[in-house]
């Protein structure tokens, strides 16, 4: 089992900047992929941006954050963070941590959310 906790969600004003983490723990050695999506208010749950180790060009955004979110990741510290700039109020959502098992074509493990909102 792998546990996923999310933080670094608040309000902030459109044009500004968040940084969210995930810290992973249990069997994470047994992971290939992680991810952050986010659901926002009356919408269905969305990949933002992917990050996978078992590929060398293993990155992946949404055309909705393309130039303005990063994934980044700390393996020592088992913690992956999506860099948010130019944050727009359409960013308003929940936003979810997701780690995927080796071998698996679904995500597999999930963190219960941040939120993040985005004030005009």
């Amino acid at each position: 089992q792998v546990q996923l906790v999310e933080s670094g969600g608040g309000l902030v004003q459109a044009g500004g900047s968040l940084r969210l983490s995930c810290v992973a723990s249990g069997r994470t050695v047994m992971t290939d992929a992680r991810a952050w999506f986010r659901q926002g208010p009356g919408k269905e749950r969305e990949l933002v941006a992917r990050f996978s180790w078992s590929s060398s060009s293993s990155t992946y955004y949404a055309d909705s954050v393309k130039g303005r979110f990063t994934i980044s990741r700390d393996n020592d510290k088992n913690t992956i963070y999506l860099h948010m700039d130019s944050l727009k109020p359409e960013d308003t959502a929940i936003y979810y941590c997701a780690a995927r098992r080796m071998g698996a074509t679904a995500f597999d493990y999930w963190g219960r959310g941040t939120q993040v909102t985005v004030s005009s």
